[in-house]
């Protein structure tokens, strides 16, 4: 990753109005460095949009860019919920990328086709943020009270997660949930 990252930031270094005022590998390192040094556009990779990094890309204060490849589908849907004003593939030509902040500086929304069709084409989870958590959690196969323990609820709190997220998934069993889950890119 630091060797994609210092390419893709040398190559918008080349454009005479861009300056390129970061290169951080986390989230986190993004938002303490978007408070010393205010960016009008973050860059961002799709693989750090996880559960904890996509509440952090409200808190950059600026317009966001995400990479990502049509793998990504279910993860840019959720980042388009949020606070990403664009998607751009990683199959872009650089010229894209850099069309694609320019958009985004002037306050267009920036979408990528190739991704547009893969994201329309992606099942939307039909399941809550905190269904998807439990889900996650009980993906391991413990007991229902060790993932109670584990997300400090009741065993009778998870119980009843698990029955909806069977009713939501249409699976018969928890594993089964998880498989479905799976497959449709719902978990992380």
């Amino acid at each position: 990753m630091n060797l994609l990252r210092g390419a893709l930031a040398a190559t918008l270094s080349l454009e005479e109005d861009f300056s390129v005022v970061a290169e951080v590998g986390c989230l986190a390192a993004a938002v303490d460095m978007a408070r010393a040094v205010p960016p009008e556009v973050a860059v961002v990779n799709v693989e750090l949009l996880t559960e904890d990094g996509l509440p952090l890309l409200a808190r950059l204060g600026c317009a966001t860019l995400v990479v990502a490849g049509p793998e990504a589908r279910v993860r840019l849907n959720r980042a388009l919920d949020v606070h990403v004003g664009g998607v751009v593939g990683t199959h872009a030509a650089p010229s894209e990328l850099v069309r694609g902040i320019r958009r985004l500086v002037r306050g267009e929304r920036v979408i990528d086709a190739g991704l547009a069709v893969a994201m329309v084409a992606a099942p939307r989870s039909p399941l809550s943020e905190r269904e998807l958590h439990v889900l996650t959690v009980a993906a391991s196969g413990v007991p229902a009270a060790e993932v109670a323990a584990t997300l400090n609820l009741t065993a009778g709190t998870v119980r009843n997660y698990i029955s909806v997220i069977l009713r939501k998934t249409g699976a018969r069993n928890r594993l089964e949930a998880v498989r479905v889950a799976e497959h449709a890119g719902w978990l992380q």
